[in-house]
Order: C-alpha cells, then sequence, then structure tokens
C-alpha cells in the first residue's frame, strides 16, 4: 500500500490504482461522471478534477487518471479546483440542460444560471456506455462518431447495433438514465441502440430471461455446456 495525503489526511491506496478510488473509498466525495470500477478510466468529463502537489510542484488534474504515489499531496476543495469544476458543470448544463443529475449536481457546486447557449442533448457524452460495452461486454456495438458540437454516440452507420446482444450493461452504467431498455413478452429492446432481440424461456418457470444473443455469447466465452442456459438464474438458485 502507498501512503499519501488527501485534504490533510493520510490514506493508502494500491500501487496502479488511481487518486479517485482512495477518495471514494476513504468517503472522500469527489463528483464524477464518467468513472466506473468495471472500466478503465478515461477523464472525459473533467469534474472530478483535483489539486496535486508533487515534489514541490502543483499542477491540476482528474483523479480519475491520475495514479496513486507516495508522498503527493491531494486537494479536493482548492478554490481553484472549485472554480475549474463550477465551469465545466455549467457547460455540460448548457450541452444537457434536461437532464435532473445535472441540474442537481450544479446546484450543490452552486450554479444556477448557464451564461452558455444551450443546446437540447440528453446525452453528456461521458462514454461509459461504450466502454463497457467493448472492455466488459465485447459486443462493440456502440461508439464515438463526429467531432466538436456534433460528436455523439452511435451504432456503426446510425441504424440498428447489429452486434448489440441487448444485455443492458449500457443501460446500467448510464449516469443520466438516458438509454432505455423495453421487455415486452418474448422480446427485449435497447430503445436508444434500435435493437429489439428475442429472449430464452426458462424450462422450468416458463419466464423470459435473457436475449439469445446474450446467452450465446456468454457460453462460448465461458465454454459452458449446450443446455447450460435451458433454466433462468432464479431457478438455478
Amino acid at each position: 500500500m502507498i501512503p499519501f495525503m488527501i485534504d490533510g489526511q493520510s490514506v493508502e491506496g494500491k500501487e496502479g490504482g488511481s487518486v479517485l478510488e482512495v477518495a471514494l473509498d476513504a468517503g472522500i466525495d469527489i463528483p464524477h461522471l464518467c468513472y466506473h470500477e468495471s472500466v478503465k478510466p478515461y477523464g472525459a468529463c473533467r469534474l472530478c478534477l483535483v489539486e496535486v502537489v508533487r515534489r514541490g510542484r502543483s499542477r491540476m488534474t482528474t483523479s480519475c487518471t491520475y495514479p496513486v504515489m507516495e508522498g503527493i499531496e491531494v486537494f479536493t476543495r482548492a478554490e481553484k479546483v472549485l472554480r475549474a469544476r463550477r465551469m465545466i458543470i455549467e457547460l455540460i448544463l448548457a450541452m444537457c440542460p434536461g437532464d435532473k443529475l445535472i441540474q442537481d449536481m450544479a446546484r450543490e457546486m452552486g450554479v444556477n444560471q448557464v451564461r452558455f447557449k444551450q443546446d437540447d442533448k440528453d446525452c453528456i457524452l461521458c462514454g461509459l456506455c461504450g466502454r463497457v460495452c467493448e472492455e466488459v461486454v465485447g459486443a462493440n456495438a456502440i461508439q464515438f462518431a463526429f467531432r466538436g458540437d456534433r460528436r455523439e454516440m452511435i451504432p456503426p452507420f446510425q441504424g440498428e447495433a447489429m452486434n448489440c446482444i441487448a444485455c443492458g450493461a449500457c443501460v446500467v452504467v448510464c449516469p443520466v438514465d438516458v438509454i432505455k431498455m423495453k421487455e415486452q413478452r418474448d422480446e427485449r429492446t435497447i430503445i436508444r441502440w434500435k435493437r429489439t432481440l428475442k429472449m430464452k424461456q426458462c424450462k422450468i418457470c416458463g419466464n423470459y430471461f435473457a436475449p439469445l444473443f446474450q446467452l450465446e455469447k456468454f457460453k462460448e466465452q465461458a465454454k459452458l455446456p449446450k443446455d447450460f442456459f435451458d433454466i433462468c438464474y432464479t431457478c438455478r438458485a
């Protein structure tokens, strides 16, 4: 374990870990949107900015991408840090004025009005959905496209996400809840990606419990028996 300081508090972190991970484990609140423990840090939202002092030199950096180092001092509430976060949340709020989570975060940071031109987007471009789809699920069904204010997360060619297995991982990790999933009898639809797949029916209880594509992919990856998913998770337990 590597010792260092956060806001005058002595903490320890594992080699290879990030400052944000250690802070959250220690109960030190640092706002963030694009971080999730299941995927690699990306630093997209910039909200987790902190001041780091190392060998007498100070810099502002994203705490999700800054590695644990012995002897560093981290300041999460320095005025220049708070000022930068307020600017960032104001820009995000201007882009996605309808997102309740962003509204609440802005209010907590003291941002009550937006000075920039407002857009009507709902996606905050954190990239979590694409990263979990690639790094955890392995489906690579969605990706960032275009640049600047046209940037968005979409399936290839903006049509149906043909590689999507409708597992719902993107729905779970989305911090602003804009990726919706619908289940109707034997079908599951990931609405944002225009993907509808048939679901497997349990041979015991008769409930439809997961998309066939998802189960086939998991069965192939884990080299499970052919009939492993004939029974749902509930009946298996």
